[in-house]
């Protein structure tokens, strides 16, 4: 297991590691150094028959033991520790220890999470900390839930949550289903969003709004589902497993070969950037699904605490259920969730520690109370019960005094610990975490006695809250046993401690569980430079990690508990169900559509064949007649004209017919499946997937095969949506045909900011009618973007998205493209006059302004990315963020739009997206004497463009350059060395047609050598006879 410590023993523990591997289980015996009987074995020379002999005995051994133990180690013919004798047993018990040193106790197995804690680490390392700026957003986090019913998770998310806020974070919660808990999270002042989801449909939510993702119980699977889709693959994902039932299932899909469905339960764990487990045993019983990124927060609120008294009222029924009367006393003995092979050594010794109390429950009279023993484990399937009747059969109990009883799920639990009037943890193994059953049996009131374990010893006091024994000296035990059992009943010491004990577990760990989350998410979570970071977790105030947060949850109307294990086995059924569903229909359909398929390839292949016989026929009539001959000049031009013809005759789909005539084309890119539902369907618009892998139609442009530089993934992600302007305008005449054209962010629809019916009409008729002109319409204003809430002016919103350097980078990356030297301000000044700007990349133009905008814009990113490439390329890091970000300069050239529409003279219009209200902004009077004309000019653009390309086509520089990579590479000496070419291709066609003319002239000609008379048939007759004619004939024969 990926996530487990090195060093540790886990064949000892059989029953909960078995999926190990077999190298993960050799690797671990060859750390181990060698014994001494194992380095005799290895330098010593033995003869080969005696390592045969000691290996066969060996192995004899091992199977004799393992198939009677505990029972062979029971019936040894001295006895041992285990017959009741009369006088002190601390000798034995020290006797019992050197016998048993071979036996595994379980001391050796460890959860650490290496990897992530490595991680953890390197990344506290790398992060850029700018203490002199601060952001203005709040970090938004998401909370989803299969449901909003009342259980223990509720409890302890609501508790988490109340945290994070206290220090600064925004919370938003999602869930499948709505129940009464939606009441307490809009108490404590949290937005909650039912979402419906199957599984046939998803989930449509925005996740990039929020910076980590909190999904709580294996049931919100689906909602993880939408998760794996870009772009949403790399935003932090939290996932908190609490049941153990998935897990138990692992081996029937084994078995029953459902190797896809597994497959498809790896995929969601690996897909999480961390899975939380509340204590140290779950992620064991994971160990099929670990993809290195478990973590364990212990501490979750415990049911039985706020269970209703049901149980309680119910215990005598419950005692008659169990062959028990009211009269008995009952002791529970448990022990640790591990099976390890020394378990019976600890209850046998539990048990003799025990046995004293028999003098105070006489067997004879019937009238007394009656000792009664019930031993928990989870051994389903093994024979412990019969090696816990043979121990306490040796220790002189009477029969029907100890039983066993196996516990599967909670309710068996809770229905021990109910009816007990004492609880003893029986395990000596050292826990991770506070054992989780002695949790429930102080939330019963019911006094417990503990060894004295370190993890035991931090949340018990002795004789305050429980006992407290060591586990070197057992006696203790039977003292303690003496002064809280008197004639057959609790003494009034243990009675007040059951109180006691049930107010410590009822907010135990509170504040590891509080901290250990808040610590997670700071370590998971990369936050934009935009974002405020939270205070420190030492900050969160005390009332928040003293105590669940209970109170919010007694107003609730329906405050019953649900079985949360229940629902998530009714879930998985559903899941297997569907499973089974999607592989019989795929099945049937392959089946049904065999002979459908078939009869679509015999007729293919019938005119196919019939096609190519016509083909054979045309050309041998072709061979036979004579062909016009022309020259070869004419040929080669009518070949051209076809291969053009062939072109531009394509069969047209639906999309290019409608958008056919109309002024304006609007461009939505995307990235990947996760944006297919925020797209529009319609004329108006037409889908631009910056991937060629997550196109959603034939009619969406691929812009990698328009702009071979997207197809890098690190330019895909540096330039954004930028990349999509670059690949439209890559020979826009093949692609756009209309005067107009626009682009929208498809994160503009999904914050219902997108252009309506209303809109589009009020947008169409102010282009036709021309009344602003040459203009940038947009709808996405600055100061309604949730990143800007302090309606902070351009160059401060820039630098605040940017890790406040914004305007460094604008200023040298001019300086650099303009050839700028010294010490000059290069910052083109964007006025606060009152009015916006615009953001999101959600505007439109007329199609000559965006050429002329993109070809400003190919410099300026060519001159940006000189500046960060070399470090962001290497280290993930750059001066536009605060931490690793593959969106480099993308936020940059968010607003380039503005600062090249302003100084280059273009009106400014707002067009409201919900009523198409048009307002026009920066109107040109505020405008004199602060743009920047002359450096915004279209010729002198245009000049820089083509230096640029006569550089790239003539010089051929070696250096990484990306200016010729984001678009065509144009300038009048390729024409007018493409008009020279062409003249030296004629010059040479006409001097070899007169060459060959020549050479046919001057070419020797053969005399001939006689006539010929081409002979009449033989059959032909003749009419009339000629005596001339037939004197010439005989002649010539």
């Amino acid at each position: 297991m990926g996530s487990l410590e090195n060093g540790v023993l886990p064949l000892k523990r059989e029953p909960l590691l078995k999926s190990l591997s077999r190298n993960e289980r050799n690797s671990s015996f060859a750390n181990r150094p060698r014994s001494r009987f194992a380095r005799f074995m290895v330098f010593k020379k033995l003869d080969y028959l005696q390592w045969i002999c000691a290996v066969a005995v060996f192995i004899l051994f091992m199977f004799v033991f393992q198939m009677l133990l505990p029972l062979s180690t029971l019936e040894k013919a001295s006895g041992g520790f285990l017959i009741q004798k009369d006088d002190n047993f601390e000798g034995d018990f020290k006797s019992l220890f050197q016998e048993i040193s071979g036996l595994d106790f379980g001391e050796g197995v460890k959860f650490v999470p290496t990897r992530l804690l490595l991680k953890f680490q390197e990344d506290n390392k790398k992060i850029v900390k700018n203490l002199s700026f601060g952001g203005s957003r709040k970090p938004q986090l998401a909370f989803v839930f299969a449901d909003l019913l009342v259980d223990p998770q509720q409890v302890l998310m609501v508790s988490v949550a109340a945290a994070l806020r206290a220090i600064g974070y925004e919370i938003e919660v999602y869930s499948l289903e709505d129940g009464p808990v939606h009441a307490v999270w809009k108490n404590i002042g949290v937005t909650v969003n039912i979402v419906e989801a199957s599984g046939d449909s998803k989930i449509i939510i925005d996740w990039l709004n929020y910076d980590a993702v909190l999904v709580n119980s294996l049931e919100a699977k689906d909602a993880v589902s939408g998760l794996l889709q870009e772009p949403f693959k790399s935003l932090p994902l939290i996932w908190t497993v609490h049941e153990k039932t998935l897990a138990t299932r692992y081996k029937n899909y084994v078995s029953d070969g459902q190797f896809q469905l597994i497959d498809d339960w790896k995929t969601i764990f690996n897909r999480a950037t961390v899975v939380v487990f509340p204590n140290h045993v779950l992620p064991m019983y994971y160990a099929a699904f670990d993809a290195g990124n478990y973590f364990v927060i212990p501490g979750s609120p415990s049911e039985a605490c706020k269970l209703n008294n049901s149980i309680v009222v119910h215990e005598e029924s419950l005692r008659v259920n169990m062959n028990f009367t009211a009269r008995d006393f009952v002791i529970a003995i448990t022990g640790s969730q591990f099976l390890y092979k020394g378990l019976w050594v600890e209850h046998a010794l539990v048990l003799q520690a025990l046995s004293p109390l028999l003098a105070e429950f006489p067997v004879d009279d019937r009238l007394s109370q009656r000792l009664k023993i019930i031993i928990l484990s989870q051994d389903l399937t093994g024979n412990y019960s019969a090696a816990i009747e043979e121990i306490a059969s040796n220790l002189n109990y009477p029969r029907g005094t100890v039983n066993y009883a196996a516990i599967d799920d909670d309710d068996d639990v809770y229905n021990v610990l109910s009816i007990a009037d004492l609880v003893i943890y029986g395990s000596f193994l050292e826990e991770q975490s506070f054992p989780d059953i002695l949790v429930k049996a102080m939330c019963f009131e019911k006094p417990i006695i503990a060894p004295d374990l370190s993890i035991i010893k931090k949340y018990i006091d002795d004789k305050v809250n429980g006992y407290i024994f060591p586990k070197e000296n057992i006696n203790v035990l039977t003292r303690i046993m003496l002064q809280l059992v008197s004639n057959g009943k609790l003494s009034s010491l243990a009675r007040n401690i059951g109180p006691i004990g049930k107010h410590t577990a009822k907010n135990m760990m509170v504040m590891e569980a509080v901290e250990g989350y808040a610590s997670l998410i700071q370590n998971v979570v990369n936050l934009p430079s935009e974002v405020a970071s939270p205070r420190a977790v030492s900050e969160i105030p005390s009332n928040f990690k003293t105590e669940w947060q209970w109170r919010f949850f007694e107003a609730v109307a329906d405050s019953t508990y649900v079985t949360r294990t229940q629902r998530v086995y009714r879930f998985l059924n559903s899941v297997e169900h569907r499973w089974k569903r999607n592989v019989k229909e795929s099945f049937a359909d392959v089946s049904a559509d065999d002979t459908f398929l078939y009869s679509i390839w015999q007729e293919e292949k019938g005119v196919q064949t019939a096609i190519a016989k016509k083909r054979r026929e045309d050309g041998e009539v072709r061979d036979r007649s004579e062909q016009p001959r022309g020259k070869w000049e004419d040929v080669y031009r009518s070949a051209k004209r076809a291969e053009r013809s062939k072109n531009a005759l394509h069969e047209r789909d639906d999309g290019e017919l409608e958008r056919t005539g109309q002024p304006l084309c609007i461009y939505e890119p995307y990235f990947g499946q996760g944006a297919w539902p925020f797209l529009h369907q319609g004329p108006l618009y037409r889908g631009l997937g910056l991937s060629t892998k997550g196109r959603r139609s034939r009619d969406d442009i691929d812009a990698p095969s328009r702009l071979p530089l997207l197809s890098i993934p690190y330019y895909r992600n540096a330039l954004g949506d930028f990349g999509a302007f670059f690949a439209i305008a890559n020979r826009i005449d093949r692609i756009h045909k209309n005067a107009w054209i626009g682009f929208s962010s498809w994160r503009a629809t999904a914050k219902k900011a997108s252009l309506s019916k209303a809109a589009e009409v009020a947008l169409l008729d102010d282009i036709q009618s021309r009344r602003h002109g040459d203009a940038l319409y947009f709808w996405v204003r600055m100061d309604r973007d949730p990143r800007n809430p302090m309606q902070q002016d351009f160059w401060t919103f820039c630098d605040a998205i940017n890790a406040g350097n914004c305007k460094f980078a604008f200023s040298e990356a001019l300086k650099n493209m303009y050839g700028l030297q010294g010490n000059l301000t290069s910052l083109p000044p964007m006025p606060v006059d009152g009015d916006s700007w615009s953001v999101m990349h959600s505007w439109t133009m007329p199609t000559k302004s965006f050429v002329e905008f993109v070809m400003f814009s190919r410099m300026f990113v060519d001159a940006l990315d000189s500046q960060v490439y070399e470090e962001h390329h290497q280290s993930g890091f750059c001066y536009l963020s605060l931490s690793k970000d593959k969106q480099c300069y993308s936020r940059v050239l968010e607003l380039l739009v503005n600062v090249w529409a302003y100084h280059s003279a273009r009106r400014m219009v707002y067009i409201d997206p919900t009523t198409g209200t048009l307002e026009e902004q920066h109107n040109f009077k505020t405008r004199r004497g602060k743009m920047w004309i002359k450096w915004f000019n279209y010729k002198i653009l245009k000049a820089m463009d083509e230096d640029l390309a006569e550089e790239a086509d003539s010089d051929h520089p070696k250096r990484r350059w990306l200016w010729p990579s984001t678009g065509e590479v144009f300038w009048q000496g390729m024409y007018e060395k493409e008009r020279s070419q062409m003249r030296l291709q004629k010059q040479k066609r006409k001097q070899k047609s007169k060459d060959r003319i020549q050479r046919i002239k001057h070419r020797s000609q053969q005399k001939a050598l006689g006539t010929y008379v081409k002979p009449p048939p033989d059959n032909e007759t003749v009419n009339n006879s000629n005596p001339v004619l037939e004197a010439v004939v005989k002649l010539l024969r």
